[in-house]
């Protein structure tokens, strides 16, 4: 490839030149072109996400063997998921998140050994290739550490070049106080090489070693293995625990320059190579410094939206949307072609780092104490001035709606509300495998781990799962069958395009409301729930909304009038979206 045919050239090039300097930018320009050559990698004409993603995509974020292959079934755990989503899901959800289905040591997939190879346990990549065919397939770049057991940190403790180079060492005598860190395990972690013993950077666990990204070798693979993803047909690339990336002593290592201008590289080979994948990153942190992802447009597509699972959750348990609503309402408008990533459960627990500065740290302390008497568990994280804070609470979403009395009833309708909300909110849903099914909490699990992330990770045996679908009694056939008309519902209306408008009302405590249009004004929707556990009633004169007092709405998801005679009625934890 000659350099006058290399499209973005002087883009990449300022990318490397800001993050490596100039010496090694010019390197880095001869090494991409390689790496673009290998590939077959074409200039293409570039597409806005807002073609790639409308008010019809759900995407479902699920384990490759969170439905197991058995006797009824006897396909690999991939093969069966596969059968099960075209059984049950099959045009309601457009896009499959499998969290990492590598070879790994620890965390359910997250200490990646192999970044190139499928867990044979799970499955193999004609298995992915297949389920690509039918569904839009996101998967992890797991881009900050690898496995102890990795092949590469094998040869780091061989002292093998160029290995020798790929993680980070750290002097015993290094002032580590001022790093930001997500878990209260020891961030050095002592090992045994070749040459002798010496300690290596573990943000997260000591199984999970951070890779140098000081080092363009360490790039390059990266590079590497996320161009070998979109060859398998992977079309979304979620950048798991992007923002500890770069370490630079003296700081809190957490969201430098380099690391921002790393996403820029990906955002730009993708604009100019592979318009038809979509970068999300995963950050579980506050919420100006997730939204700081997007960048000017030119970084992520997506970003978690990390703040609404414990505010949602927090409204609904005091039946107060009070910070809920104020959070809403100062979500900037995003540049173009951005949007959100809602979610209100994943396969990790439901962060509160995001709700720092959103609500007063009496009512943080207050949820976690409620978590755990409805059977969750609470992580920490280390702070510089030695004192612990909440990071995480470990609970199934749907288990952290019980009621007190156990009334399910009660529990589901809380539940509910709380999807719908995040269903109605500007950006693309990711909806949890167990917020499909209302998957109760998972302690057998915890206690045979000893990990509390456990809670939110059974496994469903295909034959046990179909049984409970088919019982019109279980809370799995009514939470399937609810969620499913939802989502039907939702994809009839193109109010709910991601990239359309959104304005959120405040009109009391007891209520989130929120108007959507489409993006060509063709529809809008007028979204009012009611948070409290008490009827109530809404009298339209007092507020701002768009709707008429002489004229009668229609609920778009019951069919029910429930607005008339100049006030909107609302049942407990009752969630309308009505045309206007």
């Amino acid at each position: 490839m000659k350099a006058d045919d290399f499209p973005a050239q002087s883009r990449f090039y300022s990318h490397f030149h800001k993050i490596y300097g100039e010496e090694q930018a010019k390197e880095c320009l001869v090494r991409l072109k390689e790496l673009l050559n290998k590939y077959e990698l074409e200039e293409q004409p570039n597409q806005s996400v807002f073609n790639l993603w409308t008010h019809r995509d759900h995407v479902l974020i699920t384990y490759a063997d969170k439905v197991q292959a058995d006797d009824q079934n006897p396909e690999t755990h991939l093969g069966t998921l596969h059968h099960f989503l075209t059984q049950r899901l099959s045009g309601l959800i457009s896009t499959v998140h499998l969290l990492p289905f590598f070879p790994s040591s620890s965390d359910d997939g997250f200490s990646v050994i192999d970044y190139r190879q499928v867990d044979e346990q799970v499955g193999n990549w004609e298995d992915i290739e297949k389920m690509g065919r039918d569904f839009r397939l996101m998967a992890d770049l797991v881009i900050n550490h690898t496995s102890r057991f990795s092949p590469w940190f094998r040869k780091f403790l061989d002292r093998e070049v160029p290995y020798d180079n790929y993680y980070i060492e750290v002097d015993r005598d290094t002032d580590l106080s001022g790093v930001t860190r997500p878990r209260s395990s020891p961030i050095r972690t002592p090992v045994q090489t070749r040459s002798g013993e010496t300690s290596v950077w573990t943000t997260f666990s000591d199984d999970q070693i951070d890779v140098n990204f000081s080092n363009t070798d360490v790039l390059f693979e990266f590079l590497d293995i996320f161009l070998f993803y979109i060859s398998k047909g992977i079309r979304v690339v979620r950048m798991d625990a992007v923002a500890f990336l770069w370490k630079r002593l003296g700081t809190s290592c957490i969201h430098q320059p380099e690391t921002h201008e790393i996403v820029k590289l990906f955002r730009t080979l993708v604009d100019t190579y592979l318009p038809e994948v979509t970068l999300i990153t995963e950050t579980n942190v506050p919420h100006e410094e997730n939204i700081s992802y997007f960048g000017e447009g030119d970084e992520a597509h997506m970003v978690y939206q990390f703040s609404l699972p414990p505010l949602l959750l927090h409204a609904l348990l005091t039946e107060n949307a009070s910070y809920l609503t104020r959070w809403a309402k100062s979500l900037e408008r995003l540049p173009e072609g951005c949007t959100y990533f809602n979610f209100t459960s994943s396969h990790d627990g439901i962060g509160v780092r995001p709700l720092e500065g959103l609500v007063p740290d009496n009512e943080l302390k207050s949820l976690v104490g409620e978590m755990k008497q409805r059977g969750g568990f609470a992580t920490y994280k280390d702070n510089p001035d030695s004192t612990k804070s909440p990071y995480e609470l470990n609970i199934t979403y749907f288990d952290a709606f019980k009621s007190k009395n156990g009334e399910k009833e009660l529990q589901e309708k809380r539940y509910f509300c709380s999807q719908i909300i995040m269903l109605s909110l500007a950006g693309v849903p990711g909806i949890y495998f167990h917020n499909l099914t209302g998957t109760p909490n998972y302690r057998e699990g915890v206690e045979k781990t000893g990990r509390y992330r456990t809670i939110n990770r059974k496994k469903w045996p295909y034959t046990e799962l179909e049984e409970h679908l088919e019982d019109s009694d279980s809370t799995t056939h009514r939470v399937f069958t609810r969620y499913c008309n939802l989502i039907r519902e939702r994809r009839r209306h193109p109010a709910f395009h991601p990239m359309g408008d959104q304005r959120v009302y405040d009109v009391g405590e007891a209520y989130v409301c929120i108007l959507r249009t489409a993006p060509d004004e063709r529809e809008s929707i007028l979204v009012i729930a009611n948070v409290t556990g008490k009827p109530k009633i809404l009298k339209i004169s007092r507020t701002e909304l768009p709707i008429a007092s002489d004229r009668i709405y229609q609920d778009e998801i019951t069919g029910e009038m429930k607005v008339r005679d100049g006030e909107v009625r609302l049942n407990p934890f009752d969630v309308i979206w009505i045309r206007v």
